[in-house]
């Protein structure tokens, strides 16, 4: 079945819902037997799953039909991390409301409190069963390669290196998700940076050697192979439980995410390096955003801007926090204070994570996507960081 007709029929099921489980279900029985396509079944099965609990993730043909109602529903990024907490969600509960008078509002539910499962993100956009979502990179990567470029692990040691790539990524990345995923580009966040909490002592990257360590996709899990370590793909949800069942002995994950988890009290060394930061896309359904009023959609155009500039400034101040907080220091600010010992990289370990990323981390993206990633790498990223994308 051509992919278009499947997700018509699959839209067709989601309308059905309003009208009878019955007649759904029976739909969704002969699209099953037509459709030999797992993919997409899955994300159809979603679709229909999500119509069936109810939830206030409204098809893109009912946001315009409720265009009149003025009030927008936005699945957001990850609950309880600053990200969410200090910008997203009081911009759309209450700033919106405030910037244009009381005329238009929102309501934002992050996503991994909403059950819908992360790396399906854009192609739940892309069907416009969730019109106006945030997607993290590294998760919507697994399905898309070329996406994940501009945060590949190894890439940007610092924030004035990531905010050059991702200068030169964006073009590429507004064309492609409006060309190939019905979605507008309306913000990219980021998240502070990417470090490692240990269990035991770590100085330098050598030690990683023989540990098992949680990554959250594959350009993480390159790196610490190079390392000669045991990658262990855990979502963020199910880091804690996976470090106090004693699965992992490391841990990849935001300073200050870390610290809000509660990361400091099972582990004892935290290593500063910036594996990589923790880009997310935020977007709207192509059908969605056209069905919005020019007005709201100039405002949007107008604040969004702001909100992502805001996001990335405190990003890198929590970089810097997390780790005081994460050590017990002065400059923490929070209740949640560690006694974990910090160990910067080294001049040798910056020189050996550039090394692993040229010769492991991008040739392990290429080989994963192939000559599509190669002549993105080229096109976009190569030329701000001096990076040839190895011969295939």
């Amino acid at each position: 079945m051509h992919e278009a007709v499947a997700i018509h029929l699959c839209k067709k099921m989601h309308a059905v819902l309003q009208e009878g489980w019955a007649q759904a279900l029976e739909l969704h029985h002969h699209f099953a037997m037509a459709l030999r396509n797992g993919t997409l079944y899955r994300r159809c099965t979603l679709l229909v799953y999500f119509g069936a609990l109810g939830l206030s993730l409204a098809p893109a043909s009912a946001v315009a039909q409720a265009a009149s109602a003025q009030r927008l529903r936005v699945v957001g990024g990850l609950a309880s991390v600053s990200q969410y907490t200090l910008h997203e969600e009081p911009f759309w509960n209450q700033e919106l409301a405030r910037l244009s008078g009381g005329k238009y509002s929102a309501s934002i539910v992050p996503f991994n409190q909403a059950g819908v499962p992360g790396p399906e993100m854009l192609n739940l956009m892309k069907l416009g069963v969730v019109p106006f979502g945030t997607a993290l990179l590294s998760q919507v990567s697994n399905d898309h390669p070329e996406l994940g470029a501009p945060d590949l692990a190894g890439l940007n040691p610092d924030m004035p290196s990531l905010r050059r790539v991702v200068g030169a990524f964006r073009p590429y990345l507004e064309r492609t998700l409006r060309e190939r995923h019905d979605v507008e580009l309306l913000a990219i966040y980021v998240y502070p940076a990417q470090v490692v909490f240990c269990k035991q002592q770590v100085k330098h990257l050598t030690d990683l050697a023989g540990r098992r360590i949680r990554v959250s996709g594959a350009a993480q899990a390159d790196f610490v192979r190079a390392l000669n370590g045991t990658p262990v793909f855990t979502e963020f949800a199910e880091l804690m439980s996976n470090m106090n069942s004693g699965n992992t002995d490391c841990a990849i994950t935001g300073a200050m995410s870390g610290n809000t988890l509660g990361l400091h009290r099972v582990t004892s060394s935290i290593y500063t390096m910036p594996i990589n930061w923790g880009l997310a896309i935020f977007g709207a359904n192509k059908e969605a955003w056209n069905a919005l009023p020019a007005e709201l959609k100039a405002l949007l155009r107008s604040e969004l801007p702001k909100l992502e500039a805001a996001v990335w400034t405190e990003s890198e101040r929590e970089t810097s926090e997390g780790v005081a907080c994460n050590t017990g220091a002065p400059a923490c600010t929070r209740d949640r204070k560690g006694a974990m010992v910090e160990a910067r990289p080294s001049a040798e370990d910056q020189r050996r994570g550039r090394e692993i990323f040229a010769t492991k981390v991008l040739a392990g993206w290429l080989q994963r996507c192939g000559s599509l990633c190669a002549q993105v790498w080229t096109q976009t990223v190569a030329p701000v960081t001096g990076i040839k994308a190895p011969a295939q």
